[in-house]
């Protein structure tokens, strides 16, 4: 389980293929305190540490993470958000985030807003996933507060400490991102859809 609270900053350092698996390669300042086996979110993708050598920790991404996440277009130079699974009895500053991706969207909109910013994403609804209005949604690992909620778009306001702490700074128009719907609202959802 994971907060949607971004610890550090990675780097993408290499990329390795491996039949349908990608061994990823990361820098980070928070490596010296991992160990092999530990979850570890990447851009909200949850991924468990196979190695670790020096400054550098590597994770494996089967097909079906690939395919239905943003990792398959990572770069050697890429940075990504990183978050380490919450410890018990640790207070819960964002939201109850799985580390499961259940979607991309793509960045349709980015607005400065007076010192903050304003992003719009746009996702496939035929996979029935829903947001609400001041509702949780995790994009790209980062845990935020869902406004201008619609059938498949949404945006979340960013303010600086954010901005400049996640991958938010980087992110434009046309890319893509990780989005992981409030679990509580998927049972809910889903417990509705079974009455029907």
């Amino acid at each position: 389980m994971f907060t949607g609270i971004i610890e550090d900053l990675g780097t993408v350092e290499k990329l390795v293929k491996e039949n349908g698996n990608l061994h990823l390669t990361f820098s980070s300042s928070v490596t010296n305190e991992l160990k092999i086996d530990q979850s570890v979110a990447h851009n909200g993708v949850c991924l468990t540490v196979v190695n670790i050598n020096d400054n550098e920790y590597v994770v494996t991404a089967i097909q079906e993470t690939l395919d239905k996440t943003n990792l398959s277009a990572l770069k050697e130079g890429d940075i990504v958000n990183i978050e380490r699974a919450m410890k018990l009895g640790d207070r819960l500053d964002g939201h109850i985030v799985q580390g499961h991706v259940d979607q991309t969207a793509e960045c349709i909109g980015v607005k400065e807003e007076d010192g903050s910013w304003l992003f719009t994403f746009e996702y496939n609804k035929r996979l029935n996933n829903i947001t609400i209005e001041k509702g949780s949604i995790t994009v790209n690992g980062v845990s935020l507060t869902v406004v201008n909620s619609k059938i498949n778009q949404f945006s979340v306001a960013i303010i600086p400490y954010t901005y400049q702490h996640t991958t938010f700074k980087t992110l434009k128009v046309g890319d893509k991102v990780n989005l992981e719907f409030d679990v509580i609202g998927k049972y809910v959802k889903r417990l509705n859809d079974l009455r029907s």
